[in-house]
């Protein structure tokens, strides 16, 4: 990486921090960013508010997860801008997802075009991404239906990233017509994360544990991210 590029991601990572700071009234313990192709991924630990410890603690991760996306509107507005000027590039997509017990989270940008120059997952990471795809695509067909098409991408030795496309069942599209999105969204995440951990078989694929998944969905455009953060 590029000390250039690299200076890029501490300051935009910094700037994220700070925007979380103002919008939410606490900032995160660390936020870092990675970048490859097309895609820029923070990785966010210790942001947690005192009214979500609380809500959480009495089974209110419903509400939580209602009020953060409706804040996190604002922050991924503010950031938009701010990315587009710094990279040169528009945003195509915004994703983010949460782990509450573990007090972590991600948002995933995905630019129109490649904003770094493609870095070679086999530089000291052998990670085969056709297993990985085969694997997603098994876990998506026991909650919904196997993706119309699904792809694999190395952001870092750490982060990997799984996009699937045509995902959306039939009734989900009528929910989201209905105005459904936000219990759609928040039951989706329960479904799949359970899969996703427990029958996944990700350990296997990455030769390493798994520290976190995070998945979310842009249901107008019926896609949605898969982010596996390795420890």
């Amino acid at each position: 990486m590029s000390l250039s590029l690299q200076q890029k991601l501490m300051d935009i990572s910094s700037l994220t921090s700070k925007l979380l700071r103002k919008n939410f009234g606490r900032g995160p313990e660390s936020c870092f960013a990675f970048a490859n192709e097309r895609f820029l991924v923070f990785y966010i630990r210790g942001f947690m508010s005192p009214l979500e410890s609380t809500l959480l603690e009495h089974g209110n991760s419903d509400n939580v997860d209602i009020s953060r996306h409706i804040v996190m509107k604002t922050v991924l507005n503010q950031l938009k801008g701010i990315l587009e000027l710094e990279f040169e590039q528009d945003i195509e997509s915004f994703y983010h997802d949460w782990n509450y017990p573990q007090n972590t989270g991600m948002i995933t940008v995905q630019f129109e075009n490649a904003v770094t120059q493609f870095v070679d997952r086999n530089q000291g990471v052998h990670v085969d991404l056709n297993p990985l795809i085969d694997e997603v695509d098994r876990i998506s067909v026991l909650v919904e239906k196997k993706p119309e098409k699904t792809e694999a991408y190395f952001i870092s030795p750490k982060i990997f990233l799984v996009k699937r496309d045509g995902i959306l069942v039939r009734i989900e599209k009528a929910l989201i017509a209905k105005g459904f999105e936000q219990t759609l969204s928040v039951t989706k995440d329960e479904l799949e994360k359970s899969y996703l951990h427990r029958d996944g078989r990700f350990e296997e694929i990455f030769s390493n544990p798994v520290g976190d998944i995070f998945v979310d969905w842009d249901f107008h455009e019926d896609n949605s991210i898969i982010c596996f953060i390795l420890k």
